[in-house]
């Protein structure tokens, strides 16, 4: 799907405010709500708007601490390791990488020993390298690469 400037417009502002109404982002680009509404139907319908979300205060949710784990799997059983995260609410993120590692996990935990059992637990499946995330500088970055493509 072929996007236009205006379409990376569109995608900006609903990535600031997802609940912007369409005659308001209408204003801001020129365009009347309607025109808004067939464009952000077409992004949805071409799978460019996948869904909307929301962003939570984590401190607020007692989550403290951002964790990022690089694991190397000690088995073959890859099926086993992808069921025990999918049953963590500690995961937030995973993906199969390549290079060093063969996932790369994003979690979120209230407290240390939180942290600590995940990491206990998750060596029946491979060992693993941890950072802790001490600040966040930038998310939400995929838009602003494609535009510049």
């Amino acid at each position: 799907m072929q996007l236009d400037h205006t379409d990376y417009q569109i995608l900006r502002l609903l990535t600031e405010n997802s609940r912007i109404q369409w005659k308001e982002l209408g204003e801001q680009i020129h365009m009347t709500g309607q025109a808004v509404g067939n464009r952000i139907k077409k992004l949805e319908d071409g799978g460019i708007i996948r869904s909307y979300s929301l962003i939570v205060d984590e401190l607020k949710l007692g989550l403290a601490y951002t964790a990022f784990v690089v694991l190397t799997m000690n088995t073959a059983d890859h099926k086993s390791f992808v069921t025990f995260i999918t049953e963590r609410n500690e995961v937030i993120e995973a993906h199969r990488i390549s290079g060093e590692g063969c996932y790369h996990l994003t979690l979120k935990v209230r407290s240390q020993e939180q942290l600590n059992d995940f990491l206990n637990a998750l060596l029946a499946h491979g060992n693993y390298g941890l950072n802790l995330s001490i600040q966040t500088v930038k998310q939400s970055g995929a838009l602003a690469a494609a535009q510049e493509e």
